[in-house]
C-alpha cells in the first residue's frame, strides 16, 4: 500500500517547484506581529475578507440561474425561490452576506480611524480602505437593482433623477447608467455587468493590494497614550517593538480571526434560515405610480435625508456633501499623518465618530417609516376613538366615517393610533382654519396628495367639519385677516348695527 503522506509531499513538491507559491504563503502566514495586535479589535479585516469569499461563491451559484433581462429577471428569482432546491437559501445567504459585509467594513474603517492606523506609514492603506468601502456599497446597490422588483425599479428611478441633476452632463450620465433614457433591458444588463464583473474585479484587486500593504508595513500596534508617530523614528521603533514582543500571526494571533470569521458565517446562515431572502416584492410595473419604494437597510438614511431636505437644498447637498466627505476621508492621512494615535488624546475624532454614528442611526430609524413608508397600524376596520365623537353633530360624525372609510388614518394618527407619514390630527383645527383644511384636502401639499377627485363635495364637507372640531387643548384657529376686515367694516359703516365681539373660529 503506498505511503499517502509521502505521496502528498511529492505532489506538493511537484507543484512548488513549478509555481513557487508555498514558501511565500507560509512566510506571510508566519510573519511576526506585535503581541498587542492579538486582540478582538483586530479581527474585522479578516472577517470582511471571509464574507467576500462567501459572496463570490454564492454569487457564482446564483448567476448560473439568474436571467439579466427585463422580462425574465423577476421570474428567474421566483424560480430560484420556489422551484430549485435550496435556491431560496442561496439567495438568502447572498443577501444577508451583503448586509454583514457592509457592516463589517464600516466597523473596520471606524476601528482603523479610532486607533489612528491611518497615520504614517499606512496612509495609502487607509486610502485603499476608503475605496473598498465605496466599492462594497456599490456592490450592495447594484445587487438591489438586480432584484428588479417594485422597490428596485422605483429606487433606480429615484437614483436616475438624482444623477440627472449633475450640471451640464446629467443627461449623458443617466443614459450611461440606464443604457438609454428609460429603465429597460439594457439597464439590467449594465447593472449585471457592474455587479458580477466590473466592481468585483476592482474589489478583488484592491483587496489583494490592501493585504499586501498590511503584510509589508505590518499590523498597526495597539495605540498607547503618549506614543507619538514621528516619520523619522516610527519605522525603527515599530521594528524594535516587533522584535521585542513579536508573535507569529499563525497560529498565535490568527485564531481569534478564525473564530470571528466562523461566527460571522454562522450568523449569516442563521439570518438566512430565519428571515429568508430579500424580495422580490411586486413585479416591476411603471404604471403603478402609487408606490413607496424602500431601499435596503444601509441606504435608508440617505432617503430620509432627502425627504427632510427643503427642495432648494437637495441638489447642493447631494453633490457637495458627498464630495467633501469622501475628499476629507482621502486627505485625512495626508494632513494628519503624525501625532497621537490613542483615542483619549484625540477627542475631536471621538466626537466626530459619535456624531456621525448618532446621525446615521437616527436617519436610518426615520427611514424605516417616513415619509415614503408610513407605519400603517390603524386600518379602516379600526374605529375612531369614542372620545372624538362625543357632542358631534350628525354631519360631523359622517365626517368621522369618511376619515375612517377613506383610510386617512393610514398616514395620520388620532389619539396615538394611526400612521406616522403625516401629522397627527388631534389638534389640527388649532393650527389650521376651516378654509385651510379645505384647501389641504382638495389640493394637497407637502407629502400629501390632492384628494379633490377622490371625494365628492358632501364627503369633503363632512370630513372638514369633523376635522374642524379637533383642536385639542388649543383654541380654534382663526383667520386674523378676515376678522380684521369684518371689524373694520362694522366700525366704518354708519348704517351697520353694533355686533358683539367674537373669538369663534372655524
Amino acid at each position: 500500500m503506498p505511503d499517502l503522506k509521502q505521496t502528498g509531499i511529492e505532489v506538493y513538491n511537484w507543484f512548488e517547484q513549478r509555481l513557487g507559491l508555498g514558501a511565500p504563503v507560509i512566510a506571510a502566514a508566519e510573519h511576526e506581529v506585535p503581541s498587542s495586535t492579538s486582540s478582538w479589535w483586530y479581527v474585522f479585516g479578516s472577517g470582511a475578507t471571509v464574507i467576500l469569499i462567501l459572496q463570490i461563491v454564492t454569487g457564482i451559484l446564483l448567476a448560473l440561474v439568474y436571467a439579466p433581462s427585463a422580462g425574465n429577471a423577476w421570474s428567474s428569482l421566483e424560480f430560484l425561490d420556489h422551484s430549485i432546491r435550496l435556491g431560496w437559501f442561496i439567495r438568502a445567504i447572498h443577501g444577508w452576506g451583503s448586509d454583514f459585509m457592509v457592516a463589517i467594513v464600516l466597523i473596520h474603517l471606524v476601528q482603523v480611524f479610532t486607533f489612528g492606523a491611518y497615520k504614517f506609514p499606512r496612509e495609502l492603506t487607509w486610502i485603499i480602505g476608503v475605496f473598498l468601502l465605496l466599492l462594497t456599497l456599490g456592490m450592495a446597490f447594484t445587487g438591489q437593482v438586480l432584484r428588479f422588483d417594485q422597490d428596485a425599479y422605483w429606487g433606480l428611478g429615484i437614483g436616475a433623477s438624482i444623477l440627472s441633476r449633475v450640471p451640464i452632463i446629467g443627461g449623458q450620465l443617466v443614459d450611461i447608467m440606464l443604457g438609454g433614457p428609460i429603465i429597460a433591458g439594457p439597464t439590467l444588463s449594465r447593472f449585471f455587468a457592474l455587479h458580477v464583473f466590473v466592481i468585483p474585479g476592482i474589489l478583488l484587486a484592491m483587496v489583494g493590494l490592501h493585504v499586501w500593504m498590511v503584510l509589508r508595513l505590518g499590523i498597526n500596534e495597539w495605540p498607547m497614550p503618549g506614543r507619538i508617530v514621528d516619520k523619522k523614528t516610527y519605522v525603527r521603533n515599530y521594528h524594535a517593538l516587533t522584535e521585542e514582543t513579536g508573535i507569529p500571526f499563525v497560529p498565535d494571533a490568527a485564531w481569534k480571526d478564525a473564530i470571528f470569521a466562523a461566527a460571522m458565517i454562522l450568523a449569516v446562515i442563521a439570518c438566512a434560515l430565519y428571515f429568508g431572502p430579500f424580495g422580490p416584492t411586486g413585479q416591476p410595473d411603471p404604471t403603478i405610480i402609487q408606490t413607496a419604494p424602500k431601499p435596503d437597510f444601509f441606504f435608508l438614511w440617505l432617503y430620509a435625508v432627502l425627504a427632510y431636505l427643503p427642495p432648494n437644498l437637495e441638489t447642493p447637498v447631494l453633490f457637495i456633501a458627498p464630495v467633501l466627505g469622501i475628499g476629507a476621508m482621502l486627505l485625512l492621512p495626508i494632513f494628519a499623518g503624525e501625532g497621537e494615535k490613542h483615542w483619549s488624546r484625540r477627542p475631536v475624532a471621538v466626537l466626530m465618530i459619535t456624531v456621525i454614528a448618532v446621525a446615521l442611526g437616527v436617519f436610518t430609524r426615520l427611514g424605516t417609516y417616513t415619509p415614503w413608508s408610513p407605519i400603517m397600524n390603524a386600518w379602516t376596520s379600526d374605529a375612531i376613538p369614542p372620545a372624538y365623537l362625543h357632542n358631534r353633530t350628525p354631519l360631523e360624525r359622517s365626517g368621522a366615517l369618511v376619515l375612517q372609510n377613506k383610510q386617512c388614518r393610514n398616514c395620520h394618527s388620532i389619539g396615538g393610533e394611526g400612521g406616522l407619514r403625516g401629522p397627527a390630527l388631534d389638534a389640527v383645527a388649532g393650527h389650521m382654519t376651516e378654509d385651510q383644511i379645505f384647501r389641504q384636502v382638495l389640493q394637497g401639499g407637502g407629502n400629501m396628495p390632492a384628494y379633490g377627485n377622490a371625494l365628492n363635495p358632501s364627503e369633503t364637507t363632512a370630513l372638514v367639519r369633523f376635522l374642524s372640531t379637533l383642536h385639542g387643548d388649543l383654541s380654534p384657529a382663526i383667520d386674523a385677516s378676515r376678522r380684521m376686515v369684518q371689524s373694520s367694516d362694522s366700525t366704518s359703516s354708519p348704517l351697520s348695527s353694533p355686533q358683539p365681539a367674537t373669538t369663534t373660529g372655524h
